[in-house]
């Protein structure tokens, strides 16, 4: 991982930048964060966060459609976009030649989208297939991420489906569109994040000219979105037509990885303990002695770990044999934590899990395009963009008694429990 030297400077509109120099090889990441996910969406408005990130790429004050595009590709780089409960972000990794491009490209469009009637119903169209081919026509689409927040939380917020329902995006108007970038697309409701080859300095300067002209507009003030955890077991069941086995998934709250990212880390490397590596607790159990389980999966967040602010979600899926009952398998879970909660794991065996941990984001953050995303989501979540550096000694830093602590939290009687099952076509 490169070292992690940051510059860190706020324009005055509003915009706060991070600049990570790496002259390990020629190459430049360009990210933009807003703080705006599809839990800032209105009701009736289900899907408008992830529609408007592809009404980003349409054209621009002064770029045509598909002129973003081609200025990149041409250029020899990679662009995309992406969104998450909390924040949405673009990204372009390219020859470092090409900074100045990148950085203008960015800055048009935050200046002004090019919002029309014709842009909106094709990307609607995008959409709308985009959710066909991920969701309705796949075998346990959505799952977990979009079916268990339903069951797990009860406010519009944190339960409603981000993709979004089809009469919802339909409904959408560039009145709607144009307002939504208003709110949320300001400059001092973003993070922008260069990383690799660069120059301080020139980068600086850079920055300024493509973007100190951007308008200034009222930072959108951030609801809460807390609420308390379930009380009792709350289930549900979900027909499939298209899964071929049936499935669980068990949802349960995190510690606020903002205000508690020690606590929400111990959860972290608990999911590590229980399902990571043949090794691992549930693997041993489930799959190798008793032969009940085909996959499994533990984790923090249903995007991955770090990638939203509270209430955040710790879950444990599974895809079992039909002749197995779910409580069967829900069951065996439970044994396995309470075996946790009484006992420690050892030292070697967390040894293990934060080794592998600390592997992964090494080398994750090794990429460019990942580790530009990291500074800026961490810098925009948590206001430390150097969180990403530090996570590999912090999780080593998790304590057997810690993982312990956080299996006794993960209570029967305060979770959600999903059972998916196939219907055949019958749904």
């Amino acid at each position: 991982m490169a070292s992690p030297e940051l510059h860190r400077f706020t324009l005055p509109n509003g915009l706060r930048v991070v600049l990570a120099p790496d002259a390990s090889a020629p190459v430049v990441g360009v990210s933009v964060h807003y703080d705006v996910g599809f839990r800032s969406e209105p009701e009736g408005r289900t899907g408008f966060a992830h529609l408007f990130e592809h009404l980003m790429f349409q054209g621009s004050e002064s770029l045509e459609k598909l002129a973003h595009f081609r200025h990149v590709q041409s250029s020899g780089g990679t662009f995309n976009g992406s969104t998450h409960p909390d924040y949405t972000d673009y990204y372009q990794l390219l020859p470092s030649a090409a900074l100045e491009r990148a950085l203008f490209l960015e800055a048009d469009r935050m200046r002004a989208p090019k919002l029309t009637e014709e842009n909106l119903r094709n990307q609607i169209d995008v959409v709308k297939e985009e959710i066909r081919l991920n969701v309705l026509n796949r075998p346990y689409g959505g799952f977990p991420w979009i079916l268990l927040p339903p069951v797990l939380f009860k406010t519009f917020a944190n339960a409603h489906n981000g993709y979004g329902d089809f009469v919802d995006l339909e409904s959408a108007t560039v009145d709607d569109c144009a307002e939504f970038f208003d709110t949320y697309y300001s400059p001092s409701n973003a993070v922008l994040t260069v990383a690799g080859d660069l120059d301080v300095e020139a980068t600086k300067a850079l920055v300024e000219k493509h973007f100190g002209d951007v308008p200034a507009r009222p930072k959108p003030e951030r609801p809460s979105f807390a609420e308390p955890a379930p009380q009792g077991e709350v289930r549900h069941e979900h027909g499939d037509a298209l899964a071929p086995l049936p499935a669980i998934a068990i949802g349960y709250r995190v510690p606020d990885p903002v205000t508690d990212i020690d606590g929400y880390l111990a959860y972290l490397v608990l999911a590590g303990v229980l399902t990571d590596g043949d090794s691992s607790r549930l693997q041993q159990r489930l799959v190798h002695r008793e032969g009940i389980v085909i996959d499994l999966n533990a984790g923090c967040g249903l995007f991955g770990p770090l990638e939203a602010r509270d209430p955040d979600t710790f879950s444990i899926t599974a895809i079992h044999t039909p002749e197995v009952d779910a409580s069967q398998v829900v069951a065996a879970i439970d044994e396995e934590l309470q075996k946790l909660a009484q006992e420690p794991p050892s030292v070697e065996e967390l040894a293990k899990v934060t080794a592998r941990w600390a592997s992964t984001m090494h080398k994750e953050h090794d990429r460019l395009t990942n580790r530009t995303l990291g500074l800026g989501s961490a810098e925009l979540l948590f206001g430390r963009a150097e969180l990403i550096y530090e996570l590999p000694e912090r999780i080593a830093s998790v304590t057997v008694d810690e993982v312990s602590a956080a299996a006794k939290a993960l209570r029967p009687d305060a979770r959600a429990l999903l059972l998916v099952k196939p219907t055949g076509g019958t749904q």
